[in-house]
């Protein structure tokens, strides 16, 4: 049931996460308005209390603060672009994927139009939307956030970063790259000790217990590479470089493609090449940058 005293919004976007941002509004006593190219996937909000508003315009206008949640930022731009003369006083709350520089000139735009804008990204599945453990970061306009913090709050655990509007497409991708990064190791594993039959069921919790025992490394690995990485006699490369190539070797004979892998045994090789004694494993973060500022 909506709440005078709460904040309206408006979400535009009703795929499966639009649906739960929107769920979530709801929930939490938001009158929330919703928007979407295909109407028929607002019908189980509206049966909840949503308004659905029959054109973007409509929709923009019934709530100061119009939350985003498409594809991408080239839908946005298409579907908010002819708005542009109506979004002045608005807070645009774009969660849309996409990236640092799209979300900075999306921000650029956004305050050409007299609006103010806030980039977030979701780390959550729709499921878990509406709950602590929904992380969902947020920058860009400190005064919009600040003022709109608890509204965005019923989404999940808001965290806002600065006012660098790209800092949150930042991040998102980055833990997604680790979250990939990841689960790319465990299909490679996996496939591994299925060429003998092994299910990977009966493997995972061997793995889930072995990368909970490396993750925990991960601090002091942080602090090695912004200490500059020096010599680390646990992860020298030279040895690294020779085990790694291994699990190549490894995987071939047990017919299994080293495709995901091949890449981080050229960077061990490029690094090695470069003759970095007594360098670890941290030191390969500083390879992998192509700026003024790499060390590598």
């Amino acid at each position: 049931m909506a709440d005078d005293n709460r904040t309206p919004v408006t979400v535009i976007g009703l795929g499966a996460m639009g649906r739960a941002l929107a769920g979530a509004f709801l929930e939490s006593g938001h009158p929330t308005t919703v928007w979407n190219r295909s109407i028929d996937k607002a019908e189980e909000l509206a049966a909840r209390g949503a308004t659905v508003a029959n054109t973007v315009e409509e929709a923009t206008a019934a709530s100061p603060v119009v939350v985003v949640c498409v594809l991408d930022y080239a839908v946005v731009h298409e579907i908010l672009g002819p708005l542009s003369g109506s979004l002045a006083g608005r807070t645009l709350v774009n969660l849309s994927n996409g990236t640092p520089k799209q979300a900075r000139e999306a921000a650029e735009w956004a305050a050409g139009c007299g609006a103010d804008y806030v980039d977030g990204g979701i780390m959550a599945v729709p499921v878990m939307i509406g709950r602590p453990e929904a992380l969902i970061l947020y920058s860009g306009s400190a005064g919009a956030f600040g003022v709109h913090e608890r509204t965005l709050g019923a989404l999940g655990t808001a965290t806002y970063l600065n006012t660098d509007a790209g800092h949150a497409a930042l991040y998102d991708l980055a833990l997604l790259a680790a979250m990939y990064g990841m689960f790319g190791g465990f299909y490679q594993a996996a496939a591994m000790v299925g060429s003998e039959k092994v299910p990977a069921a009966e493997f995972a919790p061997m793995v889930v217990s072995w990368l909970n025992a490396m993750t925990a490394a991960l601090p002091a690995v942080a602090a090695a590479m912004d200490a500059g990485a020096g010599a680390d006699d646990d992860s020298n490369l030279r040895m690294q470089a020779v085990s790694f190539a291994n699990i190549l070797s490894a995987s071939r004979e047990q017919g299994v493609s080293t495709e995901l892998l091949e890449p981080m045994q050229a960077l061990l090789n490029r690094a090695v090449a470069a003759q970095r004694r007594g360098a670890g494993t941290p030191s390969l973060a500083g390879m992998l940058r192509t700026d003024a500022g790499s060390d590598g």
